[in-house]
């Protein structure tokens, strides 16, 4: 599978010719707003807005369940209204769902059709999980597909791949690292990052905060 991680190299720009898609975007854009529909401002203010969102607050709800039971049952009962307690939007979709991992079963997330994605919890979907390749292949063999982002799944794990539509969208609850006794809800936070919460990897403790021993 190709490389699904980002890099920080300069992109040269696109002088490709626009689609037939992009031009009726556009053409339907200017129309709406010269009919007052919306105003450009309101349009710059709607992509700011998208842009800004990142997995942080998904590793925040994340981290307040894994140290917080009965948060942690609200949170699988009543997704959307356990993400509101600490401030954080859930997202237009009708439904949320909180997958959670345990030692026997885990969780992947993809859209076999398009690339729905709870974006308010994770911002931007990822270029890979956008893929005709990992979109048909992870339902096929996802042991393969996650073992190619460093993920080595036991046999005795059953493995479940759940798939996002416009009604609804998943976000994985990972297992918590045994060895982060103690940290602070912030500390956990950090761990989670983007593909944890897609379920492709786990979180990682690489870094022991405040100079403490980590608890093997």
């Amino acid at each position: 599978m190709s490389d699904h991680h980002d890099h920080d190299h300069d992109h040269v720009e696109d002088e490709r010719p626009a689609s037939e898609y992009e031009l009726l975007e556009q053409a339907l854009r200017e129309l709406l707003i010269e009919k007052g529909v919306f105003s450009a401002t309101d349009l710059n203010r709607t992509i700011d807005n998208a842009d800004s969102k990142t997995p942080a607050s998904g590793g925040a709800v994340v981290a307040r369940a894994w140290t917080d039971t009965a948060y942690k049952e609200r949170l699988l009962n009543n997704p959307k209204d356990a993400c509101r307690e600490l401030g954080f939007d859930p997202g237009p979709a009708l439904e949320l769902k909180v997958m959670e991992n345990t030692a026997t079963l885990r969780h992947v997330i993809v859209c076999t059709l398009c690339s729905c994605y709870p974006r308010a919890l994770l911002g931007l979907p990822p270029a890979w999980y956008k893929s005709i390749e990992y979109r048909s292949r992870v339902v096929v063999e996802p042991r393969a597909v996650l073992l190619e982002f460093g993920t080595d799944v036991s046999d005795d794990v059953e493995i479940k791949v759940v798939d996002s539509t416009a009604d609804v969208r998943y976000m994985v609850l990972p297992t918590r690292p045994p060895e982060t006794n103690g940290w602070s809800e912030n500390d956990l936070a950090a761990l989670v990052t983007r593909d944890c919460l897609v379920g492709v990897v786990d979180p990682g403790v690489t870094d022991v905060p405040d100079g403490r021993a980590a608890i093997g």
